[in-house]
C-alpha cells in the first residue's frame, strides 16, 4: 500500500467538514481569505492564507487552523466555522497549506520534533510571528487546532513551542512523538493502529525533551476522537490524555465528567471548568471523519466573549 493510499484515510474532505460542522447565525462580513507571501523563514515551502475579520479586536487573538492530509488551508477555511466565529469574536485565523506531495504535515522527522529544529514547525511559527507583529496581536492568546494530520501537528507545536501557544485542540490526532519514524518515512503504522502504548511519564518526557530546560507554563489541551476511528485508532485518544495530563502534572482520574450531547463523553482534568488544563471528548460510534465543533474549540480557548468594537484592520 502506498503512502498516498494510506494517507487518503487520514483526510477529512472539505465536503464532509462542511456537512458535519455546526452552523449558527453569524454577522455579515466582507472579509475574505487572502494569501500572504514573504512571511519569514519557511524551509518547507508552506503556503499561508489569512482571514482577518472586518470587526477586529484591538489586541486580537490568533488561531492557527491546520488542515488534514490531502487538504489545504483554503479547504479548511471553507469546510469549518472558524472564520464565521472570527467575524463574531474578532480574532484572526491563519490557514497554512502543505506543498509536499502527500499534503501531510511533517510530524515524524527529528527536525519537526524539537524546538527550532526545522521543517514545518519553523514555517508555521514564522506565520504566527508575522501576524502577531503586523496586527499587534495579544501574545497571551495564540492558539492552534487541526484535524487528523493537522491534529498531529497541533500536538507537535504545543510540545515544541509551549511558550507561544496558550492552548490547542486536536481532532482525531495522536500524541506528540507518536508518529516519529526513522529513514524519512511519513507513516508510522504502529502509532496509527493504536499499538504504541506508553506510560504517562514516558509520553510526558517526549514533550519535555522537545524544549529542554523549559519550566514555564504549558498549553491547555482539548482532545476529540471517535471510538470507531479506522485510520488513527481510538487508543490514541487515551494516549494523548496520558501525555497532556502528565505534562500538566495531573492525575489520570477526571475531575469532571458529563455528556454534552448524545453519545459524547467529556472528561476534564485539573479543573471542572470550561477552560480546564486538559479536556477530552470521546465520540461513541464516530469514525475518522468526525465533525469539527469549532464553537466548542473557541469556547475552550476562551475566545467566546462579547463581540469586539468595530475597528479597521491594518
Amino acid at each position: 500500500m502506498t503512502l498516498k493510499t494510506r494517507m487518503a484515510g487520514v483526510l477529512m474532505t472539505a465536503v464532509t467538514l462542511a456537512a458535519a460542522a455546526l452552523t449558527f447565525a453569524a454577522p455579515a462580513s466582507a472579509a475574505t481569505l487572502t494569501q500572504v507571501t514573504g512571511f519569514g523563514n519557511n524551509p518547507t515551502n508552506l503556503q499561508m492564507h489569512l482571514y482577518v475579520p472586518d470587526r477586529l479586536a484591538s489586541r486580537p487573538a490568533i488561531v492557527l487552523a491546520l488542515h488534514y492530509c490531502t487538504g489545504s488551508g483554503p479547504a479548511y477555511h471553507s469546510g469549518t466555522q472558524y472564520a464565521s466565529l472570527a467575524d463574531r469574536y474578532g480574532f484572526i485565523v491563519i490557514y497554512p497549506s502543505v506543498t509536499r506531495s502527500s499534503l501531510c504535515w511533517d510530524v515524524s522527522s527529528p527536525q519537526a520534533l524539537r524546538r527550532g529544529g526545522g521543517s514545518d514547525p519553523v514555517g508555521l511559527m514564522s506565520m504566527v510571528d508575522y501576524v502577531r507583529q503586523r496586527y499587534s496581536a495579544d501574545p497571551e492568546r495564540i492558539f492552534v487546532t487541526g484535524t487528523s494530520s493537522g491534529a498531529m501537528m497541533t500536538n507537535v507545536l504545543l510540545g515544541d513551542y509551549p511558550d507561544v501557544f496558550a492552548a490547542g485542540a486536536s481532532f482525531a490526532g495522536v500524541p506528540f512523538g507518536c508518529f516519529a519514524t526513522g529513514g524519512g518515512s511519513e507513516w508510522n503504522s504502529e502509532c496509527a493502529n493504536g499499538q504504541l502504548v506508553r506510560t504517562p511519564q514516558q509520553w510526558g518526557d517526549l514533550v519535555r525533551e522537545a524544549y529542554p530546560g523549559y519550566t514555564g507554563r504549558r498549553p491547555r489541551m482539548q482532545v476529540w476522537h471517535g471510538t470507531n476511528d479506522e485510520t488513527l485508532r481510538y487508543p490514541n485518544f487515551g494516549e494523548q490524555v496520558k501525555q497532556w495530563t502528565n505534562v500538566h502534572g495531573l492525575s489520570q482520574t477526571p475531575t469532571y465528567t458529563d455528556s454534552p450531547q448524545s453519545d459524547h463523553t467529556r472528561t476534564r482534568y485539573g479543573s471542572s471548568g470550561g477552560t480546564a488544563p486538559v479536556e477530552a471528548i470521546s465520540m461513541q460510534g464516530v469514525s475518522h471523519n468526525l465533525p469539527v465543533d469549532a464553537a466548542q474549540v473557541i469556547r475552550f480557548f476562551g475566545l467566546d466573549g462579547a463581540s469586539p468594537p468595530p475597528t479597521t484592520p491594518p
